[in-house]
Order: C-alpha cells, then structure tokens, then sequence
C-alpha cells in the first residue's frame, strides 16, 4: 500500500520512524511519502520537507512566516492529491495537521488517521471537535486520553502506549566509559535540566545552579540544549557545574537525580529511572493568564498527570526559590523518599503499556484498512 506520513518536528521523526519499521512487518510492500526527517528517510520514505524547514515556534515566529506556512499547507494538499495514497497518517504537529486532515478525509476522500494526540486535555479542547470530524481513527500516547475523549466528547480512541519506552530501552552504553568521554568524575550525578528557552533558562537556572554548594559531594552537570551555546549557560552558574550539550539521554542513563523544566522530558527523566523534581518559573503575567484561563490541569508534569497524583514534586512560580529546592532535593538524593518515587515509576512504566507501542500502532493501522 502507500502511505503518506506527515510529521513537522523532530520527535515526530522519531515516533514515525519506528512505526514505518513495525508497518513493513506488517505490509512488505509498503511505499511511503513523507514529510519528516533524517529517520523516516532511513526507513524508506521519500521526504517531501524535512522538518527542519517547517519549525516556527512561539506566536511572533508563527506570524513572521505565515506565508510560507499556508504556501506548505496547500502545496501538502497538492501532493497528497497527486500521489494519492491509500491513507495518510498524521503524527502530532497539530496547527498543520488538522488543516490537512480536513482536506484529505472530507475532500479527497482518502483513510486519514492521527497518531499523538494534541494537548487538548490541557488547553484549546475544541481540537478535539476538529479530530472527531476529520479522521477516521485517532492513536493515543497517555492512557488518561482514551478517558479524556469519552467523558468529555463520548468519542472513542486507541490507547497504543507510549513510543519513548522503546526508544529508551534500546539504548546500551557502559557507564564508565561514558562518564571519561563526557569528562565526568565519579561522583553521583545531579541533573540541571532547564529546557531549552531563553526565558525558562534565564528563571531557573540560577536557582538550579545554586544547589551546588550545598551538596559538594554530588557532581552538578547542565543537560544543554544543542539550540544554546555554553556561553548563555555560563552566564548563570559557576565553573563548577559542568556542561554536556545535545546528550541528554546520555547523561540521564548516568544520573542519580534530576531537576526538570516541565514538559516531555519529565516523563524521560522518570523512563530512565532517575528521581526527580518538576521545576518551572515563567513571566508572572502570561503565567497568571495560562493558569486562570487557558490551561486546567491538577499538574503540570506528565508523570503526575499520568499517575494522577503527585509522584514528582512540583515547585512553580514562587515555589521555585532555592530554600525549596534544596530541601526537595536532599529527600531525593537518599532515603524513603528517593525509593517511594522509582517505586512510583514502576507503576508509571506498567500503567503506559510497557514496551511495543510502535507495532501495537502499525497492527492498528492494518486493521484499520483491512476496514477499508
């Protein structure tokens, strides 16, 4: 059969990669068009646009290319028309994507399926309006989602577990030789995981750095972001805290405790079995707006969200202070503590479905056009 996938940022990439991988098992014969990335190339898609191309982020970033974004929207319209598959898989990247579902299911009359749900739990819940109207089939990534849609839209979607399992868990190093190359001493290791915006950085990561010298015994190290020189970094901590860029996964396979920006890489950060705490602190304004009016969840961590309490302890906005964090983060570094949370995480790993999710999903996906 062919297939036409369309994924905009590098996670998607990621994510997509491995389902063509399970969907060949399933289909030898399968042809695929692709909008993605270096992985997806390597398992045989003929990338239409890398996603490199297609990532604007944040509002301002979004209006300055707004040309170009409808100019991709309608030549993807075009292409998927000209190429005709026998269905088109959308994988997250919802601001393009449900403008392209519409087209393709409703117009074009053509299979459209939704892998990675949009945060619609989280804010613009009406997405889920669009999804209903304009896919045949839409793939989860939280087990609370499949909830979500039912009690709120009586809509019915499939749980497939969550892909990261599997990509983490196919890792392999040798921690002795990763701590030499990365310039490591042998001391347990506490994760500074900022994120990677300048504001984010900026607010937290002073903070973060500070708890340096009141664990010496503990070898402080910056997860940086390849989007960041050091140098940026270096205006908030001292010599002391070390610096690794673009090898986060490394650097957490070696971790014995983490502070985390919230976000995907809290549930990372939980996947590789690393206790850790939820750090954020944003411009007062937009945070008192998201909080009041635009975001209602019970937390902001995916951990917490997944497993419906507290599992990781969140420290937002003027929680975020360094008399805070340094008596959080000396409950996990030892003690009942630190082993209630890798508990917690046991628990997380069965309640995402355990490895599989990437053939779980292409074994959807052939069900779904053997219904064709």
């Amino acid at each position: 059969m062919k297939y036409y996938i369309v994924a905009g940022e590098a996670s998607g990439d990621l994510h997509a990669s491995n389902m063509m991988k399970e969907i060949k098992k399933n289909d030898p014969q399968a042809t695929f068009r692709c909008w993605g990335g270096d992985l997806m190339e390597a398992q045989g898609g003929t990338i239409v646009k890398h996603y490199k191309d297609l990532a604007f982020m944040g509002f301002i970033d979004v209006i300055l290319n707004i040309r170009t974004i409808f100019k991709n929207i309608k030549f993807c319209k075009k292409d998927i028309k000209d190429y005709n598959p026998d269905v088109v898989i959308l994988v997250d990247y919802p601001g393009f994507n449900l403008r392209i579902s519409d087209y393709v299911r409703n117009t074009l009359k053509i299979k459209t399926l939704y892998y990675i749900s949009p945060t619609v739990w989280a804010w613009k819940p009406n997405r889920a309006k669009t999804i209903m109207k304009t896919v045949d089939a839409l793939y989860v990534i939280f087990p609370f989602e499949e909830k979500w849609y039912q009690d709120h839209f009586n809509y019915s979607v499939q749980f497939v577990g969550h892909p990261l399992l599997d990509a983490i868990e196919d890792r392999e190093n040798d921690p002795k030789e990763l701590r030499k190359e990365l310039n490591l001493s042998d001391k347990p290791i506490v994760l500074l995981m900022p994120g990677s915006r300048t504001r984010e950085i900026q607010s937290m990561l002073p903070i973060m750095g500070e708890m340096v010298m009141h664990y010496p015994d503990y070898e402080f190290v910056i997860a940086g972001a390849p989007s960041q020189e050091e140098s940026f970094y270096r205006k908030f901590v001292s010599n002391e805290v070390k610096f690794v860029s673009n090898r986060t996964y490394d650097l957490l396979s070696i971790a014995h405790a983490a502070l985390v920006t919230s976000g995907t890489a809290t549930l990372e950060t939980a996947l590789f079995n690393v206790p850790e705490i939820i750090c954020y602190k944003g411009d007062p304004v937009s945070w008192w707006i998201a909080k009041n009016f635009l975001v209602k969840l019970d937390y902001i961590g995916i951990v917490n969200l997944i497993m419906e309490k507290e599992i990781a302890k969140e420290l937002l906005q003027g929680d975020m202070n360094t008399n805070n964090l340094k008596k959080e983060l000396g409950i996990l570094l030892s003690g009942k503590g630190r082993q209630e949370m890798l508990n917690n995480y046991q628990a997380l790993y069965k309640k995402l479905g355990g490895k599989g999710a990437s053939k779980r999903l292409a074994d959807q996906i052939q069900h779904q056009m053997d219904l064709k």
